[in-house]
């Protein structure tokens, strides 16, 4: 029995490099270059354009770390070419989001403005006062940057307002009952 999701070979696309030093994946592209070390017992072979992710044996831990460094591996390789994004929406009368050299400003509906200022590799993009998008080459950076900042107002279930993603949906709640 080996991972379903480790077995799978990685494609390499045109315009990023992958070498491999050792027990360390390095793929650079044109979004920029990120590096993943490989657990114990798993190797990495790449033949032309694609990158296959061997298990050394076949215990319960190997075979988790297969599926997880194949993961990781194919996600970096898509930050480095396409990068990632998250697209969030702030919904609420007042609440906006303006940009502030490279941070964010936002006025949610506190007596006072929120400012975020984003983390190495981040960047933010205002579309309109309404709606955001968190960029950047690292899934996982990406995702805690915009998780943190629904966090500063998530959306409440009786008029949906707060910062939500955009594909989220909020599950709505009928409020008092009127006379």
């Amino acid at each position: 029995m080996t991972s379903h999701i480790g077995k799978l070979p990685v494609t390499v696309p045109a315009g990023v490099e992958v070498k491999i030093d050792g027990n360390t994946v390095n793929v650079k592209g044109p979004k920029g270059s990120d590096s993943y070390t490989l657990p114990e017992k798993i190797s990495v072979e790449l033949n032309e354009n694609i990158l296959q992710v061997n298990a050394a044996d076949d215990q319960r831990q190997t075979r988790a770390f297969h599926g997880l460094s194949r993961a990781l591996i194919a996600s970096k390789i898509k930050g480095v070419h396409e990068g990632y994004e998250k697209r969030l929406l702030i919904v609420g009368t007042g609440y906006r989001v303006a940009a502030k050299g490279k941070g964010l400003e936002f006025s949610l509906g506190y007596s006072h403005t929120i400012s975020v200022n984003p983390p190495e590799g981040i960047t933010f993009e205002v579309v309109n006062p309404n709606e955001l998008l968190v960029k950047g080459i690292d899934k996982q950076a990406v995702g805690q940057v915009a998780a943190n900042i629904r966090k500063l107002r998530a959306p409440e279930p009786y008029k949906g307002k707060g910062i939500k993603y955009a594909d989220e949906h909020i599950m709505r709640k009928a409020g008092k009952a009127g006379k």
